[in-house]
């Protein structure tokens, strides 16, 4: 890539339709779980395979890819080309959307749920194409100094998709943003048709849009790559291990006694939690055996040989586990007596807040793509995060969400400000202040309770807003040809959403941990994630590559 490129603003602005796609359809999923919970009668866990399904997708996609090209010699993404890649991404996800439509026609209640996980996953498969394409690409449409910040921007649009996603999705559903009981169990399936069929034809639009558009270039590189034979059975290996280790969970909840003693239970969830620590150990292990051996033998191993990159697939799979388990572990932190023993209608603003988090984070982040003098950047750097937070606020209240305990939360979003003031657009620098805010944050809320308490977890949204790109970029430093293949690797490892979310759950069920104590799991996470940006740094200068300097000059 060629240093000083000017933007390619025409390309990176219908590239970004994509990011808008993963977080509205990926939040509306947010809405339709209570909807197929209540339509198949299923329990919390049955439910939940939605998102399973959804994020499972992400994976086998990008593993499916690697493997392909592996068995080819040839990158297939860099062969079709970014543009080609995202448009049959689009169109296989139009596949999905068609796939939700027969499945609502033809489905029932006794064998229909499956049906509707397959439509899922369908749909996140051309998803996972489209992030293997549409990541590298923002990095290619510029300086690639400043390839972090075009994604950091593709990033802010996702945000803005997951915050309207869900109130969009429950408008079409059920004619109003406050759901309740007895609306879902008065959902028509013919609603549920509809708002497919306009899903489906955004998605030929929006590849209409690419394949047309002439300010979209075709992205296609050089696709003759060494040979990965290793690394394919390496990773066809970790996945066969997850299958091994995920199977025996699932069987767990079949045929499980509602009557069940509390001393059998313990003993249950003692054992799901050794299945999923396995789960665990097999990715960060295998990742970590491959690159050693790699080491020694570097012939075979295509982009695994690269430090920085198994490095960074671990802070990936870490990124998102956290990014996810925080959340998803707060509805029943905030139940508690400490907390206020809140209902679901007093919990979902909080919930709303953490999702906004990222966006206020990544609307600042995204500000450096943008050619303004030195000036105007400072002054945008602290208005647009207060604009950001404000649209939080104003969406919420329109989604008729009592938002005043959290005016006060503008305290944090002054934190975040200043540490972006502190990073001056550096993403090792960016990386590592916000990892170790996010350890300060996530200690503070151990060691509270209360508002502070809440305040300190939603920080985690904050600061979790901008990591993505930064572990991006500096993952794929120095992979030259072997780029796009790295970002396969990466697209794999938001597993880590699928299987730390459950392991803090597991630990919360222990009495002697708690749901409070659970949250240490995250101040490891977040420690990892300082750990990697101090590393990296030393990986790179190794190679000779001073990213943050780079990136520092093209600043100014």
């Amino acid at each position: 890539m060629e240093a000083n490129k000017p933007t390619n603003y025409g390309a990176m602005g219908t590239l970004i339709t994509v990011f808008f796609f993963w977080g509205f359809i990926a939040a509306g999923n947010g809405v339709f779980i209570p909807f197929c919970k209540n339509y198949f009668k299923l329990d919390q866990f049955q439910s939940q395979l939605v998102d399973f399904a959804f994020y499972g997708a992400y994976y086998i996609g990008a593993l499916i890819l690697f493997v392909f090209s592996a068995l080819k010699n040839k990158d297939i993404v860099s062969s079709w080309g970014y543009k080609k890649s995202i448009v049959y991404g689009l169109l296989f996800s139009l596949l999905g959307a068609i796939a939700m439509i027969v499945t609502v026609k033809t489905g029932s209640t006794e064998n229909g749920f499956s049906f509707f996980l397959l439509s899922f996953f369908i749909l996140a498969l051309g998803f996972s194409l489209q992030q293997t394409a549409a990541n590298p690409f923002a990095m290619t449409l510029g300086d690639p100094a400043t390839g972090s910040n075009r994604i950091t921007l593709g990033g802010a649009i996702n945000s803005f998709g997951t915050t309207i996603g869900p109130i969009v999705v429950a408008v079409a559903l059920f004619g109003t943003t406050s759901v309740n009981d007895s609306l879902l169990q008065s959902l028509s399936l013919d609603k549920v048709t509809i708002l497919y069929a306009c899903v489906g034809l955004l998605f030929l639009a929006a590849a209409s849009l690419f394949w047309f558009s002439k300010k979209v270039p075709d992205g296609i590189s050089d696709s003759s790559m060494e040979s990965a034979q290793k690394a394919m059975m390496a990773m066809i290996a970790i996945t066969v291990l997850l299958f091994v280790c995920f199977i025996p969970i699932f069987n767990s909840y079949r045929d499980v006694s509602e009557n069940i003693s509390a001393d059998d239970k313990h003993h249950l969830e003692l054992f799901r939690m050794y299945w999923l620590v396995g789960a665990l150990v097999v990715v960060i292990g295998g990742l970590l055996w491959a690159n050693k051996t790699a080491q020694s033998s570097p012939i075979g191993w295509g982009a695994l040989k690269y430090p920085q990159l198994v490095l960074g697939m671990i802070a990936i799979f870490v990124y998102v586990g956290v990014e996810v388990t925080i959340q998803s572990n707060l509805g029943e932190l905030l139940k508690r007596p400490e907390y206020g023993s809140m209902q679901a209608a007093d919990i979902a603003p909080y919930i709303s807040m953490y999702w906004g988090s990222l966006m206020i984070g990544r609307w600042a982040g995204s500000i450096p793509v943008f050619k303004l003098e030195e000036n105007t950047k400072r002054v945008l750097g602290f208005i647009v995060p207060i604009i950001a937070f404000a649209v939080v606020i104003l969406c919420n209240i329109i989604a008729q969400k009592n938002m005043e305990p959290l005016y006060f939360y503008i305290v944090c979003i002054i934190a975040l400000i200043i540490a972006f003031y502190m990073t001056k657009n550096k993403p090792m620098t960016t990386l590592m202040v916000f990892s170790a805010s996010g350890v300060i944050a996530m200690v503070i809320g151990l060691m509270t309770t209360g508002v502070v308490s809440i305040y300190s977890f939603l920080c985690g949204g904050l600061f979790c807003s901008i990591m993505w790109p930064c572990i991006f970029s500096l993952s794929l430093a120095g992979l030259g040809k072997f780029e796009t293949q790295g970002a396969a690797f990466l697209i794999m490892m938001i597993l880590g959403g699928a299987i730390l979310p459950p392991l803090q759950g597991k630990l919360a069920d222990f009495p002697s941990i708690g749901i409070h104590n659970s949250y240490w799991l995250a101040v490891a996470c977040f420690g990892y994630l300082v750990f990697f940006a101090w590393k990296v740094k030393q990986i790179l200068q190794k190679q000779g590559i001073d990213y943050d300097e780079s990136v520092s000059k093209a600043s100014h």
